[in-house]
């Protein structure tokens, strides 16, 4: 179920109605040619040797046998490519602006020694199959030196633990400082002593990994100096520059095909070691090399969502007011700090005097990175459960609690709208709000127990940079070129509309080109939900541009064309664009089991003037079935005596199936703030930030014992329940 109210909004020819993808009959057909479809003359296949420790020096390394292998065409290892993978840590590859620090601190490479995690990169090898290639890995010979390993980011900063680095576990930011992400606005101390209680907490949450459906694959394939690579990439522009960057290569040296890909979902709007390790291996052997990563390998060599441990302490007023919010938490890197560690949430509230401190740690688990709003859901569960705790103990309605106390617009801070508290009302009247939560959390009598959680978000959806082009020929057929990939969202079709409607034409008249370095101009790429906010203005403005050359010099005629490109710099004026949502959710927990089942979930969002209604329903939905799993179910999980994975893999980290997901009715409260492509704002991202929050506060309203670590399985129910 799904509605949209578009109060004042005046309706488009093409933008705001259902639409079909444009590769929808490609996709489902088998006709779309994902990288792993694709087949080169003299393809050899690949194969990566993984550290099966934890954490290990390499004392030597053997692979003649492997080399002598009949079908074996290369062997490349740490000490013949010695690679750096810039992408794979925040300061590898770049240079600090102190020249005195050391700008090779804590690099990363496609091979690196010490091995720190169990699944990082020991060797590659190219083979004529691969069935040969996997045999070859068997035939090379490893000494290692084991070294003490640490899994926990609060342990890894203890005194005595070992040492991921010599340097410390406390990772250096990009200027190579090493020091905790701090903000600090208002005065905290202050804020406490005018507080009638102050209430305290600890929360932690686990690792979640993408799990695209895709595995990491990539086609390398050299034409003299030229790399052309075939590669899931979510932005293929800065997947370019990046390859070229660590391989010593010009951009226009480098050609990146991305046409289909299976998922993303964060942390693909780069290279991958993948891509890097395929092209070494294929510029040696001098033919392409098509390397494949198996599910597993996908799940620990490439990343996920940072684990976190988080303390708050709250003080509010007995009227319900919070005068000060203090965070001290810690998240785990892995062993490579490839994203910021971020943890978010704090800023949705209006108090005055907060306190933020983020200690990002190395530990020899898998590396973390960034997954569908890196730094929002395991915040935002950590600080709204804390205040929907405060709320009860108050004997307030957390969402009364919530309208009291969240961030508005101020002389400070202007919004170029703000409908955070339309969202708010208009979901908690859809869910009946007050009927179906529990005043007294866990009152229900008997062992099987129902009750109602709600969560909300402000979440950023600024303008920037990108570009498109726009062509027309004398039968008034319109080409749009951008720079685009598809991850789920229908950013090919999104692209298309933008354009039918900017240029008043039917959407069968434009023609989109994507997927392609060689043919499309820069895009921001598809990550930060930015795709349709900023290649989308691009794609306006050259179409404006186009409409006044045809206004000029009139339609071309023949062989002509006339063409547009457009790479605009827009700004929001000083002022914060966000997009706002509000979810409320019912669940009944058994007791006796332990068990959790979501029988109500009702989502409402602004994220301006929808698009294309289908893909916008979808990307809620999809992104709130992921915030559903991270909230019951997933965890990639460690043998703490051996430092080994108990969990990778669909199955083992207990991802959602169909049989799990429940209804979601999705509705859209639509506005143009002036802004954006026809006022567009963020939608992908917004739908995961929720869904923790309100599950975990649906399950303390319905049992009466706050749950502080996700996921909220079964023994953790009932042992709280014990």
């Amino acid at each position: 179920m799904s509605e949209f109210t578009r109060e004042g909004l005046e309706p488009l020819s093409t933008i705001g109605n259902d639409t079909p993808r444009i590769d929808a009959i490609e996709r489902v057909t088998g006709q779309a040619k994902y990288t792993r479809d694709w087949k080169l003359p003299g393809m050899l296949y690949a194969k990566v040797l993984r550290s099966p420790h934890p954490h290990a020096r390499i004392v030597s390394i053997d692979t003649s046998a492997a080399e002598a292998l009949p079908g074996v065409q290369t062997v490349i290892t740490y000490e013949n490519a010695q690679v750096v993978w810039g992408a794979g840590s925040v300061n590898g590859g770049r240079q600090y602006n102190d020249p005195t620090k050391d700008a090779t601190i804590h690099r990363r490479y496609i091979f690196n020694n010490p091995v720190r995690f169990v699944g990082d990169s020991i060797a590659a090898v190219a083979a004529t199959d691969r069935h040969i290639a996997e045999e070859a890995l068997g035939l090379i010979e490893v000494e290692y030196e084991q070294l003490p390993f640490v899994l926990e980011p609060e342990e890894a900063l203890e005194e005595g633990a070992p040492q991921v680095y010599a340097e410390g576990n406390l990772c250096p930011d990009f200027r190579g400082e090493f020091a905790p992400m701090v903000s600090n606005i208002g005065d905290v101390e202050a804020g406490f002593e005018e507080a009638d209680q102050i209430f305290e907490e600890r929360y932690e949450t686990g690792f979640i990994h993408n799990a695209q459906m895709e595995p990491r694959c990539s086609l390398a394939h050299w034409q003299g100096d030229k790399l052309v690579l075939y590669t899931p990439s979510q932005g293929i522009s800065n997947c370019r520059h990046d390859t070229a960057r660590d391989l010593g290569l010009e951009d226009h040296q480098v050609q990146i095909i991305a046409k289909y890909m299976g998922g993303g979902f964060g942390n693909k709007n780069q290279n991958q070691d993948a891509d890097l390790i395929a092209a070494t291996l294929s510029r040696r052997a001098g033919v392409p090399v098509m390397l494949e990563y198996s599910r597993r390998e996908d799940w620990l060599g490439v990343h996920g969502r940072w684990p976190t441990v988080q303390y708050y302490k709250v003080g509010v007023k007995d009227d319900g007011e919070v005068t000060a919010m203090q965070m001290r938490a810690y998240s785990g890197m892995g062993p490579y700090r490839k994203n910021s560690g971020g943890i978010s949430g704090m800023d949705a509230y209006g108090c005055e005097n907060r306190y933020r401190e983020i200690h990002p740690v190395y530990t020899n688990r898998t590396t973390s990175g960034n997954f569908r709003a890196p730094s929002d859901p395991h915040g935002h569960y950590g600080v709204e459960n804390m205040m929907d705790e405060v709320a009860y103990q108050l004997d307030m309605d957390p969402v009364e609690f919530t309208l009291k106390n969240m961030r508005r617009p101020s002389e400070q801070q202007q919004f170029t709208n703000y409908s955070l508290e339309e969202v708010i009302n208009d979901g908690a009247q859809r869910f009946n709000w007050q009927t179906r939560r529990k005043v007294t959390p866990g009152s229900d009598e008997g062992p099987i127990k129902r009750g109602a959680g709600f969560s909300f978000m402000m979440f950023r959806a600024g303008v920037g940079t990108s570009s498109a082009i726009v062509r027309v020929n004398a039968n008034e057929e319109y080409t749009l070129y951008v720079g685009v990939t598809d991850i789920g969202p229908g950013a090919k079709t999104t692209m298309g509309m933008i354009a039918a409607e900017a240029l008043r034409v039917p959407l069968s008249q434009v023609e989109v080109v994507w997927g392609d370095t060689d043919r499309c101009p820069y895009s921001v790429g598809e990550s930060g939900s930015r795709t349709t906010i900023m290649t989308g203005i691009a794609v306006v403005e050259a179409a404006e541009d186009l409409k006044g050359q045809i206004a000029d010099r009139g339609m071309p005629t023949g062989s002509d064309v006339l063409i547009a490109s457009a790479t605009p710099t827009p700004t929001t004026d000083g002022m914060t664009r966000q997009c706002f949502g509000a979810h409320f959710v019912e669940v009944e927990v058994d007791t006796r089991i332990g068990s959790t089942k979501i029988l109500k979930y009702t989502t409402v969002h602004e994220s301006g003037r929808i698009i294309n209604p289908s893909t916008a329903r979808d990307q809620i939905r999809g992104a709130t079935i992921q915030g559903i799993g991270q909230a019951l179910y997933e965890d990639l999980l460690y043998d703490p005596q051996t430092g080994q994975p108990l969990t990778p893999g669909y199955y083992r980290a207990r991802h959602l199936t169909h049989k799990d997901i429940p209804d979601i009715d999705v509705h859209f409260i639509e506005v143009d703030d002036g802004y954006g492509p026809f006022g567009a704002k963020t939608a992908g991202e917004s739908g995961i930030i929720l869904a923790p929050a309100a599950v975990a506060n649906a399950v303390a309203n319905a049992i009466g014992k706050r749950m502080t670590s996700l996921p909220i399985t079964r023994d953790k129910i009932l042992g709280a329940m014990a």
